[in-house]
């Protein structure tokens, strides 16, 4: 017998992959399309490949928010008055987004030429 809960979950999920005919993600199907292929995935519905776009994108945007607050973190403990004007841009660092990336497993390292 199937439960009350497993029939809700079937129907958000079938709602869901409904909405995700008409999105739209914000990285190119063709570029999703193309590491997809590359990793030895194949798929036909694109529903699927627009899933894992949108995943992406929410990986990506919650890396740079990460690294964008490791940068405010930074840039307040080294409070330079010479540098407090308010019109400087905030520019991503590879020492910002080793460090939110780190929080996500992925672990990223200079080559030694570069040390």
């Amino acid at each position: 017998m199937v439960s009350r809960s497993e029939i809700q979950t079937e129907k958000s999920l079938a709602e869901f992959l409904v909405q995700m005919d008409s999105y739209a993600p914000i990285i190119p199907e063709a570029l999703t399309d193309y590491y997809l292929a590359q990793a030895g995935f194949e798929c036909t519905d694109v529903r699927i490949k627009r899933l894992l776009a949108l995943a992406t994108q929410k990986f990506i945007s919650d890396v740079a928010t990460d690294a964008f607050q490791y940068n405010r973190i930074r840039q307040q403990a080294s409070k330079d008055k010479k540098f407090l004007n308010k019109d400087r841009k905030t520019v991503l660092n590879m020492e910002d987004l080793t460090a939110a990336l780190a929080e996500y497993g992925v672990n990223i390292k200079k080559p030694e030429y570069f040390s």
